[in-house]
């Protein structure tokens, strides 16, 4: 067989593995402007062939990775909306926030706990509760050493404990480190003015039952009370109370008073309120976070010039377009009487053109200011059954961890996704490999043939002429 022959037979072979079109082949290896074959190029142009299904699986992937952002996106829309919607349901949520004004808030102010009964109440502060505490005779300096002595600190249930100055205890600084170290319910502290340095001694909690004493031991130190423990009085529409601290809970249920200064006979009135300021927050927070859910639901059903979004084949998405856009039309309609507030209109929210909401900011704080009931009936109903419960309820459907549509869309993009990732690796493992393997051999088994050509072309040549000089 000549090399021409064995070349052709040995390129045939690969037929059955390629779409290389080898009289091409043949053509570049023999022509004058080709020194052999690009062995490289061949072989990448006959995978690059046999790749088509491959390339097909990794675009199908491609399309799940968009549409897995995509339903990522979604997903945190739904659940920032649902969030929104758990939040204006619940009990110690914006809509129960409490805001308190005080008539004279250096005497008293105030703080309430969601959920708090609002009205009006009088309080006046007939003194302020105060801090125990004694202060040591003058020395020349923290660090000037202490004759020996002794102290004795009594609590206010009778318990003495001596402390010891001099050996040990030489300076003020060793007798307040003493003292801190005993636990006694005081601290001790050097303080130091123009007239030298002193020992002060204060009780860590106010009020009478904290009240205690400093009785002077032979010789070291004296000691002077500069504040004597005692309650607060204050009195709360008519009743007057007693109160350890200046921080007075359970006067009123929720509300926690601050006593800042005694003023007896000042009447001091406080108003317990919504929060409309936070109810208004969060009910703008809630159209914000639906016109982002809307929005990118809307997208993905847009014709953008040349195809839709990634997900508009997903039943499940124009599901979630359809909940949302059914949701706007919900109604409230109380057991008994009459409410200003039935439905989202009633807020100052209106629905655009494209789907999304816009809030009259004026009417909802009017709304919220001269009807609060009315709005909280709209969203919790009359046992947390209003429009907040009534789109949670079918937002949880999407949104749940567990078994809600975003999970099982996602799973099913996940498995198909592992499908295509196996199949590319089978393909290149028992296909892709070997085919390049054996086509690097066959065409280099081809290049050493060609290059054997020429000789053989040559041999050819001078048989053909001695033969036509033998016959001449």
């Amino acid at each position: 067989m000549s090399s021409v022959s064995a070349l052709n037979t040995l390129l045939g072979s690969t037929s059955s593995s390629s779409s290389i079109d080898l009289s091409q082949i043949l053509q570049a290896a023999t022509g004058a402007s080709s020194a052999g074959i690009d062995i490289t190029a061949a072989v990448n142009a006959a995978v690059t062939a046999a790749q088509a299904p491959e390339t097909n699986w990794q675009n199908q992937e491609a399309t799940l990775q968009s549409q897995t952002t995509a339903l990522n996106q979604l997903q945190t829309d739904a659940t920032n909306l649902d969030n929104d919607m758990q939040s204006l349901n619940n009990l110690t949520g914006p809509l129960s926030a409490r805001i308190v004004s005080s008539s004279n808030s250096a005497i008293v102010s105030a703080s309430a706990a969601s959920g708090a009964a609002v009205g009006n109440h009088i309080v006046v502060v007939g003194s302020l509760a105060a801090t125990a505490s004694w202060a040591s005779s003058t020395v020349a300096s923290a660090t000037t050493p202490l004759a020996a002595g002794s102290f004795t600190i009594t609590d206010a249930s009778g318990n003495p404990t001596t402390i010891s100055t001099g050996t040990g205890t030489s300076t003020l600084t060793d007798v307040a480190n003493t003292i801190n170290s005993d636990n006694l319910g005081v601290t001790a502290n050097v303080i130091t003015d123009a007239n030298g340095s002193r020992l002060a001694v204060v009780s860590n909690t106010s009020g009478s039952a904290a009240n205690f004493t400093v009785t002077a031991g032979s010789g070291g130190l004296g000691f002077t009370q500069a504040v004597n423990g005692a309650n607060a009085s204050v009195t709360v529409d008519g009743i007057t109370l007693s109160s350890t601290s200046n921080t007075v809970t359970g006067a009123l249920p929720g509300i926690t008073l601050n006593l800042l200064n005694a003023s007896p006979g000042t009447n001091v009135s406080l108003t317990i309120a919504p929060d409309t300021t936070q109810a208004s927050t969060a009910i703008s927070q809630f159209v914000s976070d639906y016109n982002k859910a809307i929005g990118d639901v809307n997208t993905q059903f847009t014709f953008n010039g040349s195809s839709e979004g990634v997900l508009a084949s997903d039943s499940m998405v124009r599901s979630l377009q359809s909940t949302l856009q059914e949701a706007l039309g919900y109604t409230y309609t109380p057991a008994s009487g009459t409410t200003t507030v039935s439905n989202l209109t009633s807020l100052g929210i209106s629905v655009n053109k494209d789907g999304t909401l816009s809030v009259n900011t004026a009417a909802l704080n009017s709304t919220l200011q001269n009807n609060f009931n009315d709005v909280q009936n709209f969203f919790q109903g009359a046992a947390l059954n209003g429009f907040a419960n009534s789109l949670d309820q079918q937002l949880t459907s999407f949104t749940s961890p567990a078994n809600g549509a975003f999970t099982v869309d996602l799973q099913s993009i996940s498995t198909d996704y592992s499908g295509l990732q196996t199949n590319i690796s089978n393909f290149q493992t028992n296909y892709i490999v070997p085919l390049t393997a054996r086509l690097k051999a066959q065409y280099s088994q081809a290049e050493i043939l060609l290059q054997q050509l020429p000789q053989q072309m040559q041999q050819i040549n001078t048989e053909l002429g001695l033969n036509n000089k033998s016959g001449g």
